[in-house]
């Protein structure tokens, strides 16, 4: 519970726990707060004006314009209001005194915790050439940024997408349905590089070549064209590609400038210990901005861009606040839906000396095991669920599985645990 020994400035809000970000991340802590009994004051603050919603089917689904926002909210406005949690929305937290433990808003309002929760994620990493901020240049983080690229889609035909990885492909996929011309534009020598083997990338390629996506691979943004709107892409070979629309998914940049003001360790990210503690007292950091020591990275200290890892390092705070022993330990899995493809990973595929593809691509449901030093380390399974359940337990074991095992499709992978 917050110490109220020493007075507060006047006017300043206290409550037990403060959460700031109302994602993924920020809502589970909350909620799980109160399935762990959690009998305090609690707050989340968010600088968006929304409540808690979901985030990765902005750029599917929403983007498609097959779901609409309202089944995009975690929780619906009467829950919150039922367990006490206090949300207070369009509210920027700029500065943190973890000493007094106050934090300051944009708007000049002081807040009081006993325990933080920094849960902000990030805001989508911009272009620094030339024409970056030009009109019709967008990112994809937030429903503003979605609907503010709704509202010029019905005068747009050319768009350009840079980068080649989830949001970039999901992106393409969604604006193909709804008609438009699509490029994309990847600076490597193939999509989802980061994150993936050649087999899975070249499956994404031709799938996306095949709905009338221009993939161009190995190709540098040089500059954005045009002078109040964006008129075109200028690659470094001296290409030009005709733009109405760009959308830029190259990743993301943590929002944790005050907690940096304050004093605590990071890296890319925010520094956190198993139990998601920074190194400021009484503070936690959870979700996208956490760096962490990650077992299934082979103790790498890694973030996590997931809906899985939102919630559960979510979890573990929430636990380590009401005095039970946890840590963060899961095993790391997405998902990506685009056009009938849906990939389903568990495990962290970085690092990866061997790889074996399960089952035929042409036949649309396959997998993509990866080894190193042959044990299963990460499972890429499109369109094959059976794949993704049972194999997420050889991942959890890090089994020795011979190649040869995992190619035969006439053995479930449940029969290799």
């Amino acid at each position: 519970m917050i110490d109220r020994s020493s007075a507060p400035p006047l006017g300043t809000d206290l409550y037990d726990v403060v959460i700031v970000g109302g994602g993924h991340a920020g809502a589970q802590a909350a909620i799980a707060l109160r399935q762990e009994k959690f009998a305090g004051t609690i707050a989340i603050v968010g600088a968006e004006p929304e409540l808690p919603y979901e985030r990765p089917p902005l750029s599917k689904d929403y983007l498609a314009g097959d779901k609409p926002f309202e089944r995009l909210l975690i929780r619906p406005v009467a829950f919150w209001a039922e367990r006490a949690i206090t949300l207070l929305p369009g509210t920027r937290v700029v500065t943190v005194d973890a000493v007094t433990r106050l934090l300051r808003t944009e708007a000049g309002q002081t807040i009081g915790y006993g325990e933080l929760i920094w849960a902000t994620g990030g805001t989508p990493r911009r272009l620094t050439c030339d024409g970056h901020s030009l009109r019709g240049v967008h990112g994809i983080r937030t429903r503003a940024d979605v609907d503010r690229l709704l509202a010029e889609l019905p005068d747009a035909r050319e768009v350009v997408v840079i980068g080649g990885g989830y949001i970039g492909l999901e992106a393409a996929a969604a604006l193909t349905k709804l008609g438009k011309s699509v490029t994309l534009v990847e600076a490597l020598d193939r999509v989802l590089a980061r994150v993936a083997g050649a087999p899975l990338s070249r499956v994404f390629e031709r799938e996306h070549r095949a709905h009338g996506v221009r993939v161009l691979l190995g190709a540098q943004v040089a500059c954005i064209e045009g002078s109040d709107t964006v008129a075109a892409v200028r690659l470094a070979d001296g290409g030009q590609l005709r733009a109405d629309i760009v959308i830029v998914g190259i990743g993301i940049v943590p929002e944790i400038a005050p907690l940096i003001a304050a004093g605590a360790e990071v890296g890319d990210g925010v520094l956190v210990d198993a139990q998601c503690r920074t190194t400021l007292p009484h503070v936690y950091a959870i979700g996208d901005i956490a760096a962490h020591a990650n077992h299934f990275a082979g103790g790498a200290v890694i973030r996590l861009e997931s809906v899985q890892n939102a919630n559960d390092q979510a979890v573990v705070a929430a636990r380590t606040i009401v005095g039970r022993e946890a840590r963060y330990e899961a095993v790391p899995w997405f998902w990506s839906n685009q056009y009938d493809l849906k990939l389903q990973t568990v495990g962290l595929s970085t690092g990866f000396d061997d790889l074996v593809v399960r089952g035929d691509p042409a036949t649309r449901s396959f997998s993509v095991i990866y080894l190193r030093g042959g044990r299963v380390i990460a499972i890429d399974a499109v369109n094959a669920v059976k794949d993704y359940v049972q194999g997420r337990a050889l991942v959890v074991a890090g089994k020795h599985i011979a190649p040869a095992a995992l190619a035969d499709t006439s053995r479930p992978l449940k029969e290799l645990v």
